[in-house]
């Protein structure tokens, strides 16, 4: 694998490839991000900083269903999150995430 593929793959993965993407204004393709949509990102992102959070683990436990629910079977991010000590699956969650499966 050569350099230039391997600084590619790093661009393109991991957990902050789309924050570092919308930063330079430059989409994973290597695309511009037109500007009405960076400025409505940006508006939008400015509202969601100044909303009061309700606590660390309810955003874990968000952030673990909206993820895990493309990658792992509902039974088993059910059993994950009860094992962890998160409530389980909400029905409205189950037939967010599953429902199309």
């Amino acid at each position: 694998m050569s350099t230039e593929t391997s600084l590619n793959d790093q661009a393109t993965t991991g957990a902050d490839a789309v924050d570092i993407a919308i930063a330079k204004g430059i989409d994973l393709d290597g695309s511009p991000i037109p500007a009405a949509k960076l400025d409505l990102y940006t508006q939008v992102m400015g509202l969601e900083a100044g909303r009061q959070r309700s606590g660390v683990s309810n955003t874990m436990r968000s952030r673990i269903v909206r993820i895990g629910a493309k990658h792992i079977p509902q039974t088993e991010l059910n059993q994950k999150l009860t094992d962890a000590g998160f409530a389980p699956l909400k029905e409205k969650e189950i037939a967010f995430f599953y429902g199309g499966k």
